[in-house]
This record gives C-alpha cells, structure tokens and sequence, in this order.
C-alpha cells in the first residue's frame, strides 16, 4: 500500500463517519444505524474534515504522484469543494424542507430493499437509525428559517408536505416485513419489539415535522427556491466544474436547440403521408411564416406518434419487455459488453417521485452483487383524465424505448455496473453527474447509429425530441435560477417550441424550481463524450494510414453520425469510456487521450464535470447519491 492509498483509507474512513447516509449508499454499512449530525457542532465538524482533507490532498504534488493518484486526487479535492460550498454557502437545510423529506428517505429506503445483509441484520440497523430519527426532525425544525436574504422556499415546502407520507409508508413497510417474518426468521423476532418502539417513534416524529411544516413554515416561506444569478453561477461551476459562463453554455444550448429543430423538421415532413394523411403539410403561408409552419409541421407528426402509448398500469411490463429487445440488439451489434448485475424494474418509490418520471437507483460500489432499480413513475392518483393522458402519450411507445435505453441498457444501469467494477475506490464513490447523465444521453445518440430500429422513422423523431429536452433542460435551468423566467415562457419553450406534452413541461417546471445546475448535466455530459469520441477517431484515422488522416471524421451536422472511422471500434470505445469509473470527462480524456483535459473544442469554457453534488451532503439532496434520471 503506498502513502497515498493510507491517505485516501483515512479520509474515506472519516467522510463515511460523517456522513453516515452516504456510506449506506456507497455500501459501507460500519454506519447504518447512524444519522448525520444535524446540529451546528455537526457542521462544524464536516468543515474542520474538508479543511484537514484539503489541506493534506493539496500538500502532495501531482508530480510525485503516479499518475492514476494525481487524477484521484484531483477528483477528491473537486468533491470536496463541493461539499464546502453546499455546507457554507448553498446550505439547503435552512431554506429547503424538502431536503430533510429526501434525507430520512434515504436513510430508510436502502435497508430495507438492499440485502446487502440478512434481514435481521438491517432491520437492527433500522431500528438504530428510527431511534434516531426524532433527534433529525428536530433539527430541521431548528434549521428551517432561512437565510438572510434567501427565506424558505413555499414551493420547496409544499412538496414536502406532499412527499413525506412517503416516509411514513417506508416506515410502516418495514414494520409490516418484520411482522410477517419474525415467526419464520429468529433474528427478526429478536429485533422486532425495539424496531416497533423506534418506528412508532419515528412515525410521531414525521407527524411532529408535518405539523410544524404546515403551521409554522408554510405560512412563513416567502421564498420561491430561485438561486438568483450570482449563488447560480457559483453552484454551476461546482456542479460542472468548469469556468463555463452561463453566457456560454446558453448561446451553446441555443444552437444545439436550432439545429436538433431542424433535423426534427427533416423527419417529421417525410413522416407526414403516413401519420398525418388526411391534412396537407403547412405552409408558411398558411401558418404566418417559417417557424409556424415548422412547429405545425413536427406538432402534427409528434402528437399522432404519441397516441401509440401503453396504458398507465402497464408502463412497468412493457419496460421490460422493451429491455429484451433492445439487450438482443447490444448483443446482436456487439456494441458493448453486458454484465449480469441484477436489475429489477418497478415502480417510483412515493417519495421520490417529484423529479422524474423514470430514473435509475443503483447499488454502491461496496455493494457487490445487488440490484439496481429502473424506476418509472406513474401517473399520480389525484390526476384528471386528461392529465393522465397527456402523461402517457409523453411516455408513448417509442420514448418509453428511447427512455429504457437512456436508464438501463447501455444507459446508466450498464455504465454504473462497470463503474461498480473500479479498482479506484475514489472514482467509484464520488462520481460525475456530468458523465452519468451525459453517458445516457450520448449512448441513446450511439445506438441509433448502430442501427437499433433502422426502419422505424418515427423513433428518430421520437429521440430528436427526447434529446432536445436535454438541450431544453440547460435553457430551462439557466432561465429560472439566472434570469427570473415565468412559466408562460417556460411552458412556451417546452410545449410550444421543443413539442413537450402539457403534463410533462409542468412537472419539468417544477422539477427546475426545486432543483438547481443537475438539469445542465444531460447536455453538457453529452457533448463532452461526443467531442472525446471524435477526438479519438481522429487520431486513429490519423494513425492507419489513410490518406485523408484526421480529415476522415467529418463534423457531425448535429450530433453523432460519424460513420466508418478507419482503425476505431465502438465496443473498445466504448467499455473504454466506462471502465475507469464515472470520471469527469475533462479526467477521463487525461487517461484516454493525455491531452490534459481540454474541452475538445466545441464551445467556450473550461471543462466540463461533476453534477449537482447537494446528493453527497448526506441525503440533504434531491435524490440519493446513487439515483439517475
């Protein structure tokens, strides 16, 4: 073991300690009857560990150390900054309630459906952490005032209110499973009467927060959860870590947006005889000019794809059946190698239910051998018709197949589960929400080009539309934390120029308001591994011998696209791309191209990395560390 490796046993050691959920998640389980400390002292103690863990990482000089170690280093001291910020200055806990709501959720949640341990081992574990949680609850109604200038959000405590009967539920499941096996299962039987005491206990403690949320907060919060332009461009260069201007990563996003527009017109007016055969193509005269006749144009085609959708109850089963296909496909191609990690397929957990309609929750790196859960949201049960409605045909048949690629095969499950294989323990806890997100996004991009579903048309649509999302998703983040965007401009640019349904574009504004810099990640990630891809090709065409060099990889009109590339092969690109972790790809590059981690050269800034890291202070987050969308 080198002096670095001891370096890096400590630091880890001490950042589970104190953040206790995190480790839970990693699969460190030394914690799992542990909260966090909550307190002032608490936080106080994560500063002093950042301070001593920075200091001591930036007192080693990259050039004495190998070089696999300078890029760990590198990739800790980005975390750490991270968790500096959110604890000094983003600080959450004060004026986010819903923060405290994914906190106890995640504390709870993996104990009980990761078997990472016998059941009467976990719900030990439970119960220490239920013993626990009254101790949690009254420091988020100690916290919950505030800051200066920044009071608690409304929007942030309404849905609170709406998600933490999802802890409730979490809490009664697990007394529910120790009930029914407690007579078969000795150990469960010997832990019951105290997971009985600590979850009636917990229980009082969620109603205690309910009711302070609700008398005291609610009527109190002023706030509307928007970071403003200055706390905004200081978490993004945290969540990206890039010197990236919001200008930059703006004016980027809105020629992607033109562009993908254009390819979408494309399609959808070849597509027209066959899905709108009884009404001719618009004219711009008929629609007042080129950009009607354009949105009229893909509308029409767009909304007849989308009446092809499952029924609600059946979103689940036809996932599954459309992860056959398309693993037969990955097999078929073979574009990359598949693993034999287990993946269940089931529904959204309640209280995770605000920010996605899918996502992804894989097991820790620690976690050896354990599920991951492809989660898909259902329509809520206080919905109209309509809403329900408009919902499935969002998640209509072909985005249903472009979403199971985006969040299991070769999305995140695949890219995850050989994440999980690092030997880095570094890279294989803390990782980049930029290379996560940007992996899915780039990878549905790559299957396409494979030829997954060559004759289906309509599919391309269906995925230029799924991809301009992420390009809408920056536009959207930028314009609601840094420019003060309503929603009438907000549901114009969803519904009326990206061809989003009604129901998704308002559950999109509401995701964009609860949460800040992690919608950037789809898009930037993306187009970082586009550019390491053409970099790469052009310097193996440069080095087979083909007289045109570099010149054989042409400039994609939007994205992908490059066709045969003299001397590059997708499957050794690709398990290249992903077997060194979830590396920002500013580091990845440094491994694969040792070009010291430019940008690639397709738009202004600095690099492009990490993601929205409130998920590693501890479960104060949108979602836990291990949770994709």
């Amino acid at each position: 073991m080198s002096a670095f490796s001891d370096r890096i046993d400590l630091l880890l050691a001490e950042f589970f300690r104190l953040w206790p959920v995190h480790a839970t998640a990693a699969g460190a389980h030394e914690h799992d009857g542990r909260w966090p400390d909550v307190t002032e002292p608490g936080r106080e103690a994560r500063l002093a560990f950042l301070d001593r863990s920075e200091a001591g990482l930036r007192g080693l000089a990259a050039a004495d150390l190998a070089p696999d170690d300078a890029i760990d280093r590198e990739l800790l001291l980005g975390e750490l900054g991270a968790l500096r910020f959110d604890e000094t200055e983003l600080r959450g806990d004060r004026w986010d309630p819903l923060s405290w709501v994914y906190l106890l959720g995640a504390g709870i949640l993996p104990l009980l459906v990761r078997e990472h341990a016998p059941l009467g081992v976990r719900l030990e574990s439970l119960a220490a952490r239920l013993h626990g949680a009254p101790a949690v609850v009254d420091g988020a109604i100690v916290a919950l005032t505030g800051l200066p200038g920044r009071p608690v959000s409304r929007l942030h405590t309404e849905t609170a209110l709406a998600q933490l009967p999802g802890v409730t539920a979490l809490i009664d499941d697990a007394l529910r499973l120790a009930a029914d096996e407690a007579p078969s299962d000795p150990a469960v039987a010997g832990i019951l009467p105290a997971l009985v005491a600590a979850g009636t206990s917990a229980r009082d403690s969620v109603e205690r927060l309910r009711t302070h949320l609700e008398t005291v907060v609610l009527p109190g919060s002023a706030g509307d959860g928007r970071l403003g332009p200055e706390l905004y461009a200081r978490k993004l260069q945290h969540a990206l870590r890039t010197d990236r201007t919001i200008d930059a990563l703006r004016d980027r996003a809105t020629r992607e947006f033109a562009a993908v527009r254009a390819e979408m017109l494309r399609i959808a007016t070849e597509l027209w005889p066959a899905w709108v055969p009884d009404r001719p193509v618009p004219t711009d005269a008929a629609a007042g000019d080129a950009d009607g006749a354009e949105r009229e144009t893909v509308a029409a085609v767009v909304d007849a794809i989308s009446r092809e959708h499952p029924a609600a109850d059946d979103l689940v089963a036809r996932a599954r059946d459309e992860l056959a296909g398309i693993e037969a496909f990955v097999r078929e191609r073979d574009l990359v190698g598949l693993v034999e990690a287990p993946l269940a397929i089931a529904w959204t957990p309640l209280f995770m239910r605000s920010f996605a309609g899918a996502m992804l929750d894989s097991p820790g790196p620690l976690d050896r051998g354990l599920r991951s859960f492809y989660y898909l949201t259902p329509p809520s049960d206080d919905w109209t018709p309509g809403q329900v409605e408009s919902y499935l045909r969002e998640q209509n048949d072909r985005m249903l197949r472009a979403i199971t690629i985006h969040e299991a095969v070769p999305g995140h499950y695949l890219q995850l589960a050989y994440a999980n294989r690092c030997p880095s323990l570094v890279r294989a806890i803390f990782s980049s929400g930029v290379f996560v997100e940007g992996w899915a996004v780039y990878v549905t991009q790559v299957m396409m080009d494979a030829g997954y579903r060559p004759d289906d048309a309509a599919l391309r649509l269906v995925h230029w539309k799924y991809y301009l999302r992420a390009v809408v998703n920056t536009l959207l983040d930028i314009g609601i934390h840094a420019e003060a965007m309503t929603e009438e401009a907000a549901l114009e640019l969803m519904v009326g120029r990206a061809f989003q349904e009604d129901s998704e574009a308002r559950r999109k504004w509401d995701r964009a308001r609860l949460t800040s810099t992690q919608l950037p990640t789809y898009f930037v990630g993306s187009l970082e591994l586009w550019d390491l891809e053409r970099d790469v090709r052009r310097r193996l065409a440069a080095a087979s011998g083909d007289p045109r060099g570099a010149d054989a990889v042409p400039e994609p009109h939007v994205v992908g696209g490059f066709g045969e590339t003299p001397g590059f092969d997708y499957r050794a690109h690709l398990e290249a791309v992903i077997g060194h972790g979830s590396l920002p790809p500013r580091l990845l590059r440094r491994i694969l191209l040792g070009d010291g981690g430019r940008d690639g050269g397709r738009d202004e800034g600095g690099d492009a990395a990490g993601e929205d890291r409130a998920a590693a202070a501890d479960g104060r987050s949108p979602a836990d560390p291990g949770s994709r969308r």
